[in-house]
């Protein structure tokens, strides 16, 4: 089983399209919105956590490949964490709600940051006091 976060992008024009609707109609995954910013005739992000097992996974990602004016990328593209900025002082680690920023080892109490488990909420831009955290440039989520 494959869960992965993914990031669509959508042109002015491809807002109408029923990608989430197809998704659930033609392949055997689960998936979850984790985030939308969807309005007619506008740029739009959609952020969708998409489980399957391998196969099915692979064809539904080919299908949102697939489908014009719209991009899709994997979340941790989008955020970006810089250790050397970072001063560890844990704050993140206690609002992100999917484990995503932590602390594994507590004898040196360093933060790490693991892309795969980031759903994209946003919540440690506003708690990193150190400024760690930002969004990739060009990108509005």
């Amino acid at each position: 089983m494959i869960t992965k976060t993914k990031v669509l992008k959508f042109d002015k024009q491809a807002w109408r399209k029923p990608i989430v609707c197809e998704l659930a109609r033609n392949f055997d995954i689960s998936f979850s919105i984790l985030k939308a910013k969807v309005l007619p005739r506008q740029e739009g992000l959609l952020i969708l956590e998409i489980s399957g097992f391998n196969g099915e996974f692979l064809r539904a990602v080919e299908y949102l490949r697939s489908i014009p004016g719209v991009s899709v990328e994997a979340l941790e593209q989008d955020i970006v964490y810089d250790a050397q900025t970072c001063t560890h002082c844990g704050a993140c680690t206690g609002f992100c709600p999917s484990g995503a920023l932590h602390i594994p080892d507590r004898a040196t109490m360093e933060v790490a940051f693991d892309p795969d488990a980031c759903i994209g909420c946003e919540i440690c831009l506003a708690a990193c006091p150190a400024r760690a955290l930002s969004l990739a440039e060009g990108v509005s989520i």
